[in-house]
């Protein structure tokens, strides 16, 4: 088996690794549950690499994450539910429907109507996989709900911000960020009365609510929260890297120095990055 650029090669090298008896071991054990926290660690890992600006290693993490489209493909083979190929028709499907105004008779439009359309053309196909569902006598969807369709395997920050501004079109929100920044004091001061109480369950609603309101208020200053943290994250590891590697130069490890010390080297780091 050599590699290739040609993506019948992933697929059958996928398929050799889910051959019974011949196959590997790992790779057999695996079904669509199993590999799903896979997938979305590989998505992770291509948008790590973007981050970071590594272009040779972006195209190595796409690979991974493509693997995970194929590895998705061969279990719905096995069981005779799709195959990669429906997963590409299904796919280039969406596509041409959806931007009439590229593949289409609708052209030059403005960004607000292809946004008004894109929406429409979303609603026809929900409607259209309803009757679909009704024909193969399952059962009806259940009514649809404003908040629905947004998934739960999302990260936690990401999903408040989906949820937050489905609300916010029909309506439920805030006027502007001032607001919420009340609303987030608010919450504060109820994680504060949870501590007091020792209500350790009581605090971990309280602290949802707070995280919840701070997303609200990156969301209305425009501001991508999972972004933010994710920088917020970065700058954390570098200047706790400082303090680390001072107290290495000294000989000695952070457990060994006190907190003062340690506060007095990280205010460090803050000065060595400023211009």
């Amino acid at each position: 088996m050599q590699p290739s650029r040609d993506i019948s090669r992933l697929i059958e090298i996928m398929a050799r690794l889910r051959t019974p008896v011949t196959g590997c071991p790992w790779d057999l054990e695996q079904d669509f549950s199993t590999i799903a926290p896979y997938t979305i660690e590989e998505a992770y890992e291509v948008a790590d690499a973007i981050a970071r600006g590594d272009k040779a290693d972006l195209a190595d993490e796409l690979g991974d994450l493509l693997l995970q489209v194929v590895f998705h493909a061969q279990l719905g083979q096995e069981e005779g539910s799709f195959d990669f190929g429906d997963v590409v028709e299904a796919i280039t499907t969406k596509l041409i429907r959806r931007h009439p105004h590229v593949f289409g008779e609708a052209r030059d439009l403005p960004p607000e109507t292809v946004k008004v359309m894109w929406g429409q053309i979303k609603a026809q196909e929900k409607a259209e996989r309803a009757q679909r569902r009704i024909a193969a006598g399952l059962p009806a969807e259940p009514p649809a709900r404003i908040l629905d369709g947004i998934p739960v395997g999302m990260t936690a920050l990401t999903r408040a911000l989906k949820l937050q501004e489905k609300a916010g079109k029909v309506g439920f929100d805030w006027n502007d960020a001032r607001q919420v920044l009340a609303k987030i004091r608010e919450e504060t001061d109820e994680v504060e009365e949870a501590l007091d109480a020792e209500d350790h369950q009581g605090l971990q609603g309280e602290v949802g609510d707070l995280l919840f309101a701070v997303v609200n208020l990156a969301r209305h200053a425009g501001v991508d929260p999972e972004a933010a943290l994710r920088a917020t994250n970065e700058k954390f590891t570098r200047r706790f890297g400082h303090v680390e590697d001072s107290l290495t130069a000294q000989g000695r490890h952070p457990q060994e120095a006190s907190l003062e010390e340690m506060e007095a080297l990280w205010v460090e780091a803050k000065g060595l990055e400023r211009p």
